[in-house]
């Protein structure tokens, strides 16, 4: 039945180019996903899909369900974009001014979308049934998995997998791993009010700026002096904002930043200490401070059975050349949330591209297409042996 469904999918694979460089060339961002979410509606109303708008917000699940009894298996795939300018030079390239496709996210909905139509193609000798969950606003917390299994989209389900195409490992390699895999991700904000004034008096303001870079640099000493070095943790400050004429010392200064970990309690500790160093250098310094730390997304954390499962299945896959185990990624994922509730794993599908390869988030991110076939053939394999696992 396996050979059945690669065939199908080889067969199948134009369409889900036509697909993915659709999507490429129409992007929509987190929670405005909703032409976007339209199209997946109307491909499986087409087709007769039983799916489900909406859930969640603009999330949308199908169902195929199969001839026989069996288990329930699901199936995940993010389709929203980011606030990026596509610079590349290609005939796909994105059509909305400053918001593209730079994560693959288009491509992991046109894998699902084939993937569903050939499983419903196969319905009449399938056990089981599938449910196709089409997620919304991955990329910026809190996120569509949440709400979507609030709604009820891990209802009856036994397990679940989701892949991710990364266009920083060769095409044809499966990476896994046991356990923690993606990072915790969170956010905070700290506001330094000192005083300003002229840029020739700085003995009568409380400069804001140098404050700000005291802590920059401080903040960092967490990681290096407060964590065990044998646990993860990347503490970044992503943007300085004290915008001023050249002579004029700031009144107040704005840092963002995340903070990426694996261990809950490395993420307790880190919130803490970022709290007690910002306040003691503010005291030191005589000013006062706003700050606010926002707890994003979960780590993601792997069930051990259904990733040593899906690595055996993964190394029967036609297209696939190298099963490896990867190591950990400070990148966050919200599929965590899936995992919390029921078993599953969550791998990669190498998808590097020919010719100069830019990492996820650039604005000239692009992806091996083939990698979508391997992807689509990996996760269609997993949920049919997946009916025979005891």
């Amino acid at each position: 039945m396996k050979q059945q469904l690669f065939e199908k999918l080889d067969y199948a694979f134009e369409e889900m180019l036509v697909i993915r460089r659709h999507l490429h060339m129409h992007p929509e961002v987190s929670f405005k996903e909703t032409n976007t979410a339209k199209y997946i509606q109307d491909y499986y109303a087409n087709l007769g899909i039983e799916f489900t708008p909406n859930v969640g917000g603009n999330g949308v699940v199908a169902r195929v369900k199969g001839g026989l009894p069996g288990k329930t298996v699901a199936l995940r795939a993010d389709f929203d974009a980011l606030p990026i300018q596509d610079e590349k030079d290609v005939s796909y390239k994105s059509t909305v001014p400053g918001v593209m496709h730079a994560c693959g996210h288009d491509g992991h909905t046109a894998t699902l979308l084939v993937l569903g139509k050939t499983l419903y193609d196969m319905r009449e000798q399938l056990s089981g049934e599938y449910v196709l969950i089409h997620q919304h606003a991955e990329e910026y917390a809190p996120g569509g998995a949440k709400p979507m299994i609030e709604a009820g989209c891990l209802e009856g389900v036994d397990a679940i997998f989701g892949t991710h195409l990364w266009s920083l490992t060769p095409s044809g390699t499966i990476e896994y791993r046991v356990g923690p895999i993606m990072a915790a991700s969170d956010r905070f904000e700290i506001i330094i009010q000192g005083r300003g004034g002229h840029g020739a008096s700085p003995h009568q303001t409380k400069d804001s700026i140098v404050i700000a870079s005291q802590l920059v640099t401080s903040l960092q000493q967490i990681v290096s002096r407060r964590v065990n070095p044998i646990d993860s943790a990347v503490v970044t400050i992503g943007s300085f904002v004290a915008q001023n004429a050249f002579n004029v010392i700031a009144d107040s200064a704005k840092l963002i930043g995340t903070v990426r970990t694996f261990n809950p309690e490395v993420r307790d500790l880190i919130e803490k200490e970022l709290d007690r160093v910002i306040q003691g250098t503010c005291l030191a310094n005589d000013c006062t401070y706003e700050f606010s730390y926002e707890r994003g997304y979960n780590a993601v954390v792997n069930h051990e059975a259904e990733t040593h499962f899906l690595k055996e299945v993964a190394e029967q896959v036609p297209g696939v050349s190298e099963v490896r185990e990867t190591q950990q990624q400070m990148g966050g994922e919200d599929f965590a949330y899936y995992l919390e509730k029921v078993p599953g794993t969550f791998f990669f599908t190498g998808a590097e591209p020919q010719g100069e390869v830019y990492p996820h988030h650039h604005p000239k991110f692009d992806f091996d297409e083939n990698a979508m076939l391997v992807a689509a053939k990996t996760l269609g394999a997993a949920v049919l042996d997946y009916q025979e696992v005891e």
